[in-house]
């Protein structure tokens, strides 16, 4: 092994630290994650003893039998160019979905679409909210994404429990609850999403697995938090309040329903194109704002009020509101770990894990523990270069096998442990000014009695199945 061989997987390992601890360095985990994507495909292009003799390499050459003349140099950096242009396609899908699922919840939410359920959920019964913001967590985060949900819950929460010190309490759950939800659908986490796209496992399979496991690890929290948290009876120390959003008298109360459904169904209905005519889930989420899109130019030409407010409104203008950050950061991460795939240090990796944890269940279950410190996208990013799938049937590794469906409920439900081990429970960490120590102190534990409950009701149903 080279030097340069061996410097990969540290700058790899170097960058995953610096991005879970971004807080205390000052340096946007974005930027981190370019670098180390830059960084490492800069180490491939530049040393051809790395991909040199690989049998991808040997495949290569035969296929480009005009490079036989050139250069070592000359035929690796070729190769390698190649590569890098068939992961950037296979990345680039999973980047579009990711914009297009935003900006789809992005405008239903401007245009008051989620409004509605600002009215479900109020009451001044402490207990009652409790279970109508973590139900509401749990189905909405495997609709829209655990993250885009919190952001929602969070804002509902915002006007309906004004008093902060309450409200910690109701955004902490939100955590544990979008979480659970976001682990049983193909959508709800850009780690299932992934498991998803890239043939680990079917939306059918994962919902009728994961989704059993992934209620318990809610139940078994939420009960012990409606006794724990709030004494029986007690009321919210201040009214909620409901603002008057910005286009209340501009946008009908009918076109706020149509605007939620076209972005709902357009979201829910992703995983049957897939499955009925193989449509990859970014063209789903394109269509979806195609639709939403097309339905708010119509209104804007019916109504002259809207007309007025036009350049606000517009979903162009909307889209400079998406977070671009995100989408350049896991471009950086998922196209890191393609680095360490490409030189062969992820099939070096899974020969050690292999030896040192024979047990995939137990592997899986740990690799859920480590998500709570470590960014799981990049874990399960990591995972899937080290294992393909398997085509023998008794395999844990083949298609919609044991270990992939445990992995789409650990990586997930795994980032709930520590406050900081999910997207999710950072941004709600941002919004509310959570400490980590608030949330080790009171919901940590909470959280891992959820998490293996679930592990455990997911054994039980392999065994049944």
């Amino acid at each position: 092994m080279t030097t340069t061989f061996l410097l990969m997987p540290i700058i790899f390992i170097l960058g995953i630290l610096a991005i879970a601890f971004e807080d205390k360095i000052g340096v946007n985990k974005s930027v981190t994650a370019l670098i180390m994507c830059l960084s490492m495909w800069t180490i491939l292009l530049l040393d051809h003893s790395i991909g040199l003799g690989s049998p991808e390499f040997v495949q290569y050459m035969t296929h480009h039998a005009e490079l036989s003349d050139t250069s070592p140099l000359n035929q690796v950096q070729h190769f390698m160019s190649d590569k890098l242009q068939n992961h950037l396609g296979d990345v680039s899908g999973t980047l579009f979905f990711i914009l297009s699922s935003m900006l789809l919840v992005y405008v239903v939410d401007h245009y008051g679409g989620f409004k509605a359920i600002t009215n479900t959920l109020a009451t001044v019964d402490k207990r009652k909210l409790l279970w109508r913001v973590a139900i509401a967590s749990f189905f909405f985060s495997a609709l829209l994404d655990n993250l885009a949900a919190a952001i929602v819950i969070i804002a509902i929460l915002q006007k309906l429990v004004p008093n902060r010190t309450d409200r910690l309490k109701y955004a902490c759950m939100c955590i544990i609850a979008c979480n659970a939800g976001g682990s049983w659908s193909p959508i709800g986490d850009v780690t299932t999403l992934l498991l998803w796209t890239n043939g680990r496992i079917t939306p059918l399979h994962q919902v009728m697995h994961v989704f059993l496991p992934a209620f318990v690890n809610l139940m078994v929290p939420l009960s012990i938090a409606h006794f724990w948290l709030f004494k029986k009876g007690a009321k919210l120390r201040e009214p909620s309040v409901c603002d008057h959003d910005k286009f209340e008298n501009i946008v009908k109360d009918r076109d706020r329903k149509v605007i939620f459904w076209i972005g709902m169904l357009a979201l829910l209905m992703i995983p049957v194109w897939q499955s009925l005519f193989e449509l990859p889930a970014f063209m789903g989420a394109l269509g979806g704002v195609a639709f939403i899109w097309f339905y708010t130019e119509i209104m804007f030409r019916k109504q002259n009020k809207l007309l007025k407010h036009s350049y606000d409104m517009r979903v162009d203008k909307l889209m400079h509101h998406t977070d671009l950050a995100t989408i350049f950061y896991f471009l950086g991460i998922l196209m890191a770990v393609a680095a360490l795939e490409t030189g062969g240090q992820l099939a070096i990796a899974s020969d050690a894990v292999s030896i040192a944890i024979p047990d995939k269940s137990l592997l899986a279950l740990s690799i859920g523990g480590m998500s709570s410190i470590l960014d799981n996208v990049a874990l399960v990013a990591a995972v899937m270069g080290m294992f393909h799938v398997d085509v023998n049937a008794m395999s844990p590794f083949v298609m919609d096998g044991s270990f992939w469906t445990f992995l789409a409920y650990c990586a997930v439900t795994g980032g709930s442990l520590l406050i900081i081990g999910s997207a999710t429970g950072v941004t709600v960490m941002g919004m509310e000014k959570i400490s980590f120590g608030y949330y080790l102190k009171r919901f940590s534990i909470l959280a891992l009695l959820g998490y293996l409950a679930g592990a455990g009701s997911f054994y039980l149903l392999e065994m049944l199945y």
